[in-house]
């Protein structure tokens, strides 16, 4: 039984000590497939973790997919990735009002990771890039620099927007709540992170929010697929080069194994995690009645 639990737990999250994993499904409905690849890369320790999940919520098949890139050890990225999901389908507004409950999940699961943090003498956070399917609608929230890119039309598309400590808006947000940003290799907010909102960072919590930017749109039949992927993947390959990649390779999770190997092949100093998911409406999928 022990060998049977190692396997089913290293088939949802990569160890520092394991090779790369992929997997991935397809939705009930048949109205998408999924497939990731995650991998610690050239570095040592492992702190991106990923979810993919399809729930049932009021009646609708959902697709709940995200990517947490942590920061400062595993600790923060780790509890998203367990508590985010569970907490948006819970909302009582999941349905009716999905972009509040997305917001508000974001805020309660950070507020309860700093609850739990009390007794760590050192700070983590993590991003969060994900993706909520429900029905015809697909929201993209984002927290970091982790990234979600869309392929439209044949056209890369990015539906999140990576949150710098540079950015006019957000420099101007930290130095009102009394905080600063400066140049330490990177800029940084207080000399010390580099992404300027996240989950965690305690010590940083009044300029480090975990407000999520909230992006929706129409899933129809120019919707070809969507990438979210840390910035082990962003940080070598731009939006267009991953949607040009990802375009010819129908199965979802070799699209992010592909993708993985190229930007493990390029350099990058990272963990490395992509999702992809391949939107099915232009496949046979449309026939399909969308009350399930």
């Amino acid at each position: 039984m022990g060998y049977l639990n190692s396997v089913l737990s290293s088939s949802s999250q990569v160890h520092a000590e394991d090779a790369p994993v992929s997997g991935g499904g397809l939705s009930q409905n048949g109205k998408f497939s999924y497939g990731y690849a995650s991998s610690p890369g050239k570095r040592s320790s492992m702190e991106d973790f990923y979810e993919t999940r399809i729930d049932g919520v009021e009646g609708e098949i959902v697709g709940l997919f995200g990517v947490f890139d942590g920061h400062g050890g595993a600790r923060a990225a780790e509890y998203v990735k367990h508590n985010l999901f569970s907490n948006l389908i819970k909302h009582p507004k999941f349905i009716s009002d999905t972009k509040s409950a997305i917001a508000d999940a974001y805020n309660h699961t950070d507020s309860e990771f700093l609850k739990s943090e009390n007794s760590q003498n050192r700070d983590a956070g993590s991003t969060a890039s994900t993706a909520i399917l429900v029905g015809d609608r697909l929201l993209v929230a984002n927290v970091g620099d982790s990234r979600a890119v869309i392929c439209r039309g044949g056209n890369a598309i990015a539906v999140s927007r990576d949150h710098k400590p540079d950015q006019t808006d957000e420099r101007q947000r930290i130095e009102e709540a009394g905080g600063f940003v400066m140049w330490a290799g990177t800029w940084r907010v207080g000399g010390v992170l580099a992404v300027s909102r996240a989950f965690g960072d305690r010590l940083l919590k009044q300029y480090v929010v975990a407000d999520p930017e909230i992006q929706e749109e129409k899933i129809d039949s120019s919707l070809e697929f969507l990438i979210l992927a840390s910035d082990g993947l962003w940080d070598v390959v731009t939006n267009e080069e991953a949607v040009a990649m990802v375009q010819p390779i129908d199965e979802p999770e070799q699209a992010a194994k592909r993708l993985m190997h190229e930007a493990y092949q390029r350099g990058s100093a990272d963990n490395i995690t992509i999702v992809v998911v391949r939107f099915l409406a232009n496949q046979g999928g449309s026939s399909h009645s969308s009350s399930v």
